[in-house]
């Protein structure tokens, strides 16, 4: 039969697996989150910028038109700022999946380095005791 710490090696490479699994999707999540953001941050300076610009427009309809534009640069800012709290609804989500699976496979690892040591120990009382059994043996006592 096979040491207890051998036959939970198998879920401790699961474990393993999951951990570095999650740990790649908190990667990605972490790179959506930064293009949301940044994306946020240029629809913002956009805004600003054309916000200096069109401070001359002579005519009511430019006027008009200009309105509407910032009030649909202000509507995709407003979406985009609902996008980035997404994302870091996201983030924190996958951060908790991996700190979840990171806990699994160290208690599992735990679990398997207790095995081992159990192992280790029994190992050693087997071995002192054929020792003792062979000097037993070696060295009859004297009856006198």
């Amino acid at each position: 039969m096979k040491p207890r710490s051998a036959r939970l090696a198998p879920a401790a490479d699961h474990a393993r697996e999951k951990r570095e699994a999650a740990a790649q999707r908190l990667a990605e999540q972490q790179n959506r989150l930064q293009a949301a953001e940044h994306q946020l941050s240029e629809l913002r300076r956009y805004r600003a910028e054309y916000a200096l610009d069109g401070a001359a427009a002579v005519s009511v309809s430019a006027l008009l038109n200009r309105q509407q534009f910032v009030e649909r640069i202000d509507r995709a800012i407003a979406q985009q700022l609902l996008e980035v709290e997404r994302q870091r609804r996201l983030l924190e989500q996958a951060g908790a999946s991996w700190r979840d699976a990171h806990a699994r496979e160290r208690a599992l690892e735990s679990v398997i380095g207790h095995a081992r040591e159990q192992e280790r120990k029994s190992e050693e009382r087997r071995e002192q005791n054929d020792i003792d059994e062979r000097m037993q043996h070696r060295n009859p006592r004297r009856r006198g």
